[in-house]
């Protein structure tokens, strides 16, 4: 099952020489478009969002960026896309064994739906789409044999990690036509790296052993407005000089809507301010706190009018 190639640079729109501060312009502009909680098509701004949010994934990182443009050289040739000569990826797993991405075949153990990556990400990028821990090999004793773990990635917004879910995953192994479809419950807290175990849904045993398990590995999706530290939500917002000075009342952005956050007057920039148990649910139970970061928003072009009261702001305070 060969793995369809993706243009990540063409999901955000932008060219391969775009810097680190252009990248992220760019996802942060297309994830407030296709946020699912504003567009009016929800089911395919979700769709959009998850695209939008892999090709960030990659491009945001610079090592993964390096290593897809590696991978990017001979992407559109006749055939399909195909790994450069000697790519593989193998790694002990629990149990031993190892997983390589293609085979005699030229494709994948697992193929997942419904996980918000694609397989040529699951492949290069992610946990590894059917990463395996092979329970045996050639040459041993006629026993019972436990079967393949298998490892992929789902993406959960921030969202589902406040509230809580229940996805539909869809499964097809190699060599079968089956789709093998599972109501996978994402707990309320979840946290980026946690891995969501469903018992007996891996490979199937050998000699009459048990079947593996089928591990799904959490990775929070980029939000454009929120960044995550721990249980934490940090959230930039740009205001004018004077608003710092005179201070202010500003409407902030929340998982759960809007708020209002008095500024008082002398705010620096950098200023953190703590909206306690907006953030999200924590090992315990409790939530997390938002924190508001201000930054002042300098003006870059000023009128004549504009320079003089600020020339005559320079003089008031020079001695």
């Amino acid at each position: 099952m060969p793995v369809q190639f993706r243009d990540y640079y063409e999901t955000l729109g932008v060219p391969k020489t775009a810097s680190e501060d252009e990248i992220r312009s760019a996802f942060r502009k297309l994830a407030r478009k296709f946020h699912p909680d504003v567009a009016k098509d929800k089911k395919a701004a979700e769709e959009k969002f998850k695209e939008i949010n892999e090709a960030y994934e990659v491009l945001g990182d610079p090592e993964k960026r390096k290593k897809y443009d590696q991978l990017g050289a001979d992407w559109n040739r006749p055939g399909g896309f195909q790994p450069p000569p000697g790519w593989q990826r193998e790694g002990q797993q629990p149990g031993g064994g190892f997983y390589q991405w293609g085979g005699d075949d030229g494709g994948v153990q697992f193929e997942f739906g419904g996980t918000g990556f694609s397989d040529f990400f699951e492949a290069f990028f992610g946990g590894g789409r059917g990463r395996s821990a092979f329970g045996g090999f050639g040459g041993r004793a006629a026993t019972a044999e436990r079967g393949a773990d298998v490892e992929a990635d789902i993406m959960v917004t921030l969202e589902e990690a406040l509230h809580g879910s229940t996805r539909t995953v869809s499964l097809r192994r190699a060599g079968s036509n089956k789709v093998e479809n599972y109501q996978v419950k994402i707990p309320r807290g979840v946290h980026e790296g946690q891995r969501i175990r469903l018992r007996g849904q891996g490979g199937t045993g050998v000699r009459g052993g048990k079947s593996g398990d089928l591990f799904l590995r959490v990775r929070l999706a980029r939000h454009p407005d929120f960044t995550v530290e721990g249980s934490d939500l940090i959230h930039e917002v740009k205001i004018e000089p004077w608003r710092a000075v005179l201070g202010s009342e500003l409407v902030v952005a929340t998982l759960e809507g809007n708020v209002r956050l008095k500024i008082p007057p002398g705010t620096q920039g950098g200023q953190r301010f703590r909206l306690r148990e907006r953030g999200l649910p924590g090992v315990s139970g409790k939530r997390g706190d938002l924190y508001v970061v201000v930054q002042i928003n300098v003006p870059k072009k000023l009128t004549e009018r504009e320079r003089a009261i600020w020339s005559e702001l320079a003089k008031l305070h020079a001695g």
